[in-house]
């Protein structure tokens, strides 16, 4: 995908005559509805063609505001062409309706950082991280900010319909990517800090050039400790939080295998570093919610009671995305072999918001809604244990505003 931009002025050349104005008008409405039906890339295909086509696929795009995703299930753990994430993107991004500002992926880390040699395939070999984050990079626009991240397991919602039911996969090759338009009165900022031995504290500066600190219209931070197994990695992501943690947002995420993309950087990533990544989202239509599921919630009834705090929280459905981001210790086998019971809960609630997220090393959120007029936070800043959890989930809401 390009930058709208080109082409000549053969359809949208001025003129003082008003009959040709109206004839141009009628025109222009006529060719703007009938770029509706058609998907991003072939918007941008069309747009060279003449001055008028090109300002219709500008109004266009300017009405496809809601979030989408690409998600990705495999049958065919032996497919060792590409990891199923990066196929399905790149057939299925021919049909996405919005150009993406920023996209937010995240894939199972055994398949997505390298696939062991499956047996009855003599061209079988492994691949590193950075060969299907390097593919699924070149898939998405130049300008679009990718953040890219692997973990044990991933919950995804099926591509297709916002009600469909979302998949807890603990083992298995899958993954999603969440793509985000620009949407007015909103930014959605990626964000990185890499631990360096040598300086042990952040400056401001760093803090406020990415949303933040000094911002008064932040409400959400999504934010993700990478290569955590390391020495001093968990005490580094806890003094990254602690820096923002008692301003009124939402925080949510935990610890994950390793960072794979993040295009705003101007270096290569270092897979071997250990860092925090996430994203940011400010905007007074902005709203958000969280709720953790704590070690006492081990059935049915009491994850139900948790969602029905959540539910409380009246966020509107319409252009919201849930997140879930569980320990790798709870899923079936923290519930006597029954699997999907979280996702299936958030179903129940939410029939009409997608979810997404993963089963990963450490969890991050507590009790706490961020809206337009009301905030409430039950969660102690000042108190580690009550934003850092281990077999934990934590479930969050983040609403982009209304959308037509």
């Amino acid at each position: 995908m390009e930058r709208v931009g080109g082409g000549g002025d053969c359809c949208g050349s001025s003129s003082a005559d008003p009959r040709s104005t109206f004839v141009l008008s009628n025109l222009a409405e006529v060719v703007e509805r009938v770029f509706t039906f058609l998907p991003a890339k072939a918007l941008l295909r069309v747009a060279g063609v003449c001055r008028l086509w090109r300002e219709c696929v500008r109004r266009v795009l300017r009405t496809h505001r809601n979030v989408t995703w690409i998600s990705a299930l495999s049958a065919d753990p032996c497919h060792l062409a590409q990891h199923c994430l990066v196929r399905v993107v790149a057939e299925e991004l021919e049909n996405v309706h919005i150009l993406p500002q920023t996209v937010l992926y995240m894939a199972d880390s055994e398949n997505f950082i390298n696939l062991e040699e499956c047996r009855g395939h003599k061209r079988a070999r492994k691949r590193t991280t950075m060969e299907a984050a390097f593919a699924l990079e070149k898939l998405f626009p130049k300008q679009c900010q990718v953040l890219g991240i692997v973990t044990p397991g991933i919950v995804v919602t099926p591509i297709g319909s916002r009600s469909n039911r979302p998949q807890e996969i603990e083992i298995g090759e899958s993954g999603f990517a969440l793509l985000f338009p620009q949407i007015e009165g909103i930014k959605i900022k990626p964000f990185h800090f890499i631990k360096d031995p040598k300086k042990l504290t952040l400056e401001r500066h760093q803090l406020t050039e990415v949303g933040l600190l000094d911002n008064p219209e932040l409400r959400v931070v999504l934010v993700f400790g990478y290569n955590c197994c390391k020495v001093g990695a968990s005490n580094y992501l806890q003094r990254v939080v602690s820096t923002f943690s008692d301003m009124n947002v939402i925080l949510a995420g935990g610890q994950v295998d390793n960072l794979a993309s993040l295009t705003s950087e101007k270096s290569p990533l270092d897979i071997d570093a250990t860092g925090v990544v996430g994203l940011s989202f400010s905007g007074h239509q902005v709203q958000g919610a969280t709720v953790l599921l704590n070690e006492d919630v081990n059935d049915e009834k009491t994850v139900d009671a948790a969602m029905q705090r959540l539910k409380a929280a009246n966020i509107p459905e319409r252009n919201t995305i849930g997140f879930m981001f569980a320990c790798v210790g709870r899923g079936s086998q923290y519930y006597r072999a029954k699997k999907n019971v979280e996702a299936d809960a958030f179903r129940k609630f939410f029939p009409s918001v997608p979810l997404f997220g993963f089963f990963g090393n450490g969890e991050i959120g507590c009790d706490r809604i961020v809206t337009g007029n009301f905030i409430l936070k039950k969660c102690n800043e000042f108190n580690y244990n009550d934003l850092f959890h281990s077999y934990t989930t934590v479930m969050a809401l983040i609403h982009l505003g209304s959308s037509k």
